[in-house]
């Protein structure tokens, strides 16, 4: 019996473990950044103007964002809990409804070190997703450092002295570091408003993924399955930045910039480094040479070879030339030859 076939392995003594080397200094750099961007000083924040009694900064304080009706802790809690419940299921589901011989594994080091399938796509995954939250972070922690834009409650967080300001009028513009008397931290944080933070992160991870499940998913016998999970997510994202708006947290412009940050890098992270979720397929054999066929397309049968009279001829007359120059008789061309019988019988 013939040896059974076994799954494609693919091999790498040196290159794998130095490209995780390398992917994992990556992360590391990537989380250092973002802790720098979110809990140290190291990047003071632009500091703005205003102008005096401006009533686009003048809404009322909302209160740290702990007392949101979306605090942090809920929209952190729900973009590391969501994607990798789904990745989770999505790639259990799969390895054990995948045939045997579609599955595949992976030598990490040497002719020893396996790497399961199903651990590695969901190691990958949640890898890359995990590298997206920590790049929204920072996107939309440096775009509020730089830009430095202050959220509706500015003022009142800032509490401004207009009379110690000279304030007079509404045109007047103030420029003075040291105008706000309120608390240093509240005034800070009103002062990082673009984009919203809370709403890159949801529709990051909404669109994430919604992309996955879209993808991967494989729903027979319902349409409507799919689109409902995937516009859920999404609505629920949507609810994040609605509710910012609404508490007088951020502008309308630091919403939908949030949005479109979260939503451009979950869209290059699956497209562009994880290709769709699709599994990396092996080069295709060398192709098998195909029996020749007829112009209608049905197959030929090949015939054995048949050496040509003619052929036959032109050899006996090369080998009578190299012997000698004598004179010799032509034998008769094979269609005009008679059976030696008839020739007896006539005699």
């Amino acid at each position: 019996m013939a040896a059974e076939e076994k799954p494609a392995v693919k091999s790498s003594s040196s290159i794998v473990p130095c490209f995780l080397f390398v992917e994992l200094v990556i992360m590391a750099g990537t989380v250092l950044l973002a802790y720098y961007f979110e809990y140290t000083d190291t990047f003071p924040v632009h500091v703005q103007g205003f102008f005096c009694f401006d009533k686009t900064f003048s809404k009322p304080y909302p209160g740290p964002d702990e007392t949101s009706n979306v605090p942090p802790v809920l929209v952190y809690s729900l973009v590391a809990a969501i994607p990798t419940i789904t990745i989770l299921a999505g790639e259990v589901m799969a390895f054990f409804m995948r045939s045997e011989g579609a599955q595949e594994k992976t030598i990490v080091t040497a002719d020893c070190c396996y790497f399961n399938p199903l651990l590695r796509r969901v190691i990958r995954f949640l890898g890359v997703y995990t590298f997206g939250v920590f790049t929204t972070t920072i996107f939309a922690n440096a775009g509020q450092v730089v830009t430095g834009n202050q959220t509706p409650h500015f003022l009142s967080a800032c509490r401004p002295n207009y009379t110690a300001l000279g304030c007079h009028s509404n045109l007047q513009y103030i420029t003075e570091r040291k105008a706000c008397t309120g608390n240093p931290l509240i005034v800070a944080s009103a002062r990082k408003s673009f984009p919203s933070k809370d709403a890159a992160l949801s529709v990051y991870s909404a669109v994430y993924t919604v992309m996955y499940v879209t993808l991967v998913f494989r729903t027979k016998g319902t349409r409507l399955t799919k689109p409902t999970l995937s516009l859920t997510l999404l609505c629920l994202a949507m609810l994040v930045g609605v509710v910012r708006v609404a508490e007088y947290r951020n502008h309308w412009a630091d919403v939908l910039a949030g949005y479109f940050t979260g939503g451009a890098i979950a869209v290059f992270l699956v497209t562009c480094v994880i290709n769709n979720f699709q599994q990396a397929k092996p080069p295709p054999p060398p192709a098998r040479p195909q029996r020749p066929e007829s112009v209608l397309g049905m197959p030929m049968v090949a015939l054995p070879c048949v050496e040509s009279p003619l052929e036959k001829l032109q050899g006996d007359l090369h080998s009578l030339r190299s012997h000698d120059h004598q004179p010799h008789r032509f034998p008769v061309p094979p269609d005009v030859l008679i059976p030696s019988r008839s020739i007896s019988s006539e005699v």
